[in-house]
């Protein structure tokens, strides 16, 4: 496919490789050289304000891709095709697909004013998706359907990307154990808050964990295993390895050999990433030290990541994931809400928009978290099950990629989860039929 458009930048070039890859497998080919689009005989894109030639896919498009510098868009949604859109203009598409995909990828409402909340972290009722009840739905690939079965009709030979639906389960290990390997310290410290708040049934419980009388309840991770063998699934977990613990950072120190043998075990079946600390957010040069105590800790050189408590700011920890060497990452979602935060159930390579830069950093976005449901949406574990099935449906769907987040503590024995486990294991048979 080839686009014409009278200037060419990084924005465009990088809309026009999202599109072109999700549709036929490959980037678009941009061009600026009106001869040369004229003078092409096949599949071809005008990417501007007037038609130019015959038997061209005319596209009239919004001024968001050639503007400079990151300003408060007007914006108006309308409903087409059975889905929302917005930045409508003209020619045969009823809007400007790459601009819109460009807003909402780039995430351009986040390098806005906006209002954060208790966690300082973007506040998801500042977004779009969320005003305009789009937050459940991967608009952006609803998008692509239409936009390919458009583009198939003007150009019957296209090739078009043959896609499957996927899911891929994971995990965040950001508090291994509920009362072993905590130390005397802290867990006289809980006991005495136990005593205080009268939680005797606690107190007993602890006792007999530590005595070996019964399992830990954050201890589910043999149940985890048979769950993903049974049903063929190769799940990515994330190991949070704070040097100290804290407020956020509770999980049991790197250098117990408890952890570290939790953490070979899964590398050994598993891939793994990095879960950077609270503490990371405040001091970004932890997020290498911890990396390479992971490092240490199995042999595996670690380029993927996910951030605590899905601490995130753009572009700033963007930037210091790049530069720690991180390669992937799938915090793209919310740690307040469950949806789809970038509005997309596919990968895509994060745009630094203060830069006007493409990076090779590629995000993998989640729409569901346990905790969100939870904590969050105070939902039942049968109402949880029911907000999966949705997100499932909506997924499939598009032939998209499923992301789901669990932590080891929902998916144990601890009674604050009671059912959450059976809810899990219930969409996990669900999915993998």
């Amino acid at each position: 496919m080839l686009v014409y458009t009278p200037h060419i930048n990084n924005r465009i070039r990088y809309s026009m490789d999202f599109t072109g890859t999700e549709i036929t497998g490959q980037p678009f080919v941009v061009t600026d050289d009106i001869d040369v689009f004229t003078n092409f005989s096949g599949p071809r894109i005008n990417y501007s304000k007037e038609p130019v030639a015959t038997n061209e896919y005319w596209i009239k498009p919004h001024s968001l891709l050639t503007e400079k510098g990151i300003h408060t868009q007007s914006i108006t949604v309308f409903e087409t095709n059975g889905t929302k859109a917005f930045f409508k203009t003209g020619g045969d598409f009823p809007f400007d697909i790459f601009a819109a995909i460009f807003y909402l990828l780039s995430r351009y409402e986040e390098y806005l004013p906006h209002r954060k909340d208790m966690y300082g972290r973007y506040a998801h009722e500042n977004s779009l998706a969320s005003r305009e009840n789009f937050l459940a739905v991967p608009l952006v690939n609803q998008w692509l359907f239409s936009f390919k079965d458009s583009l198939q009709n003007k150009f019957p030979s296209l090739p078009i990307r043959e896609q499957k639906f996927s899911f891929l389960p994971t995990y965040d290990i950001d508090e291994a154990f509920s009362y072993k390997y905590k130390g005397w310290f802290r867990t006289a410290g809980a006991v005495f808050k136990a005593m205080l708040n009268g939680n005797w049934d606690k107190i007993a419980e602890r006792r007999k964990v530590l005595k070996g009388e019964m399992q830990d309840p954050y201890d589910s991770y043999e149940w985890m295993d048979a769950l993903h063998e049974q049903h063929q699934l190769y799940p990515r977990y994330f190991f949070l390895v704070a040097q100290q613990t804290g407020k956020y950072d509770k999980n049991i120190l790197p250098d117990e050999a408890a952890f570290k043998s939790i953490v070979r075990q899964h590398a050994g079946k598993y891939d793994i990433g990095i879960h950077p600390s609270w503490k990371s957010g405040d001091k970004p040069e932890l997020i290498k030290e911890e990396m390479d105590l992971l490092e240490d800790i199995t042999g595996i050189k670690i380029i993927s990541s996910r951030q605590h408590f899905i601490r995130l700011t753009l572009p700033q920890t963007f930037r210091y994931l790049v530069e720690a060497g991180i390669e992937e990452d799938f915090s793209m979602g919310y740690g307040s809400i469950n949806g789809f935060r970038a509005s997309v159930a596919s990968p895509f390579y994060w745009y630094d928009l203060e830069r006007e830069e493409n990076t090779e950093l590629l995000l993998y976005p989640f729409c569901y978290m346990d905790a969100n449901s939870f904590f969050e949406q105070k939902y039942s574990a049968q109402q949880a099950l029911e907000e999966m099935r949705q997100y499932y449906k909506a997924v499939k769907e598009v032939d998209g990629l499923l992301i789901t987040l669990w932590h080891n503590t929902f998916l144990g024995t601890d009674s604050l989860f009671k059912g959450w486990r059976e809810t899990y294991e219930q969409f996990i048979k669900e999915v993998s039929t």
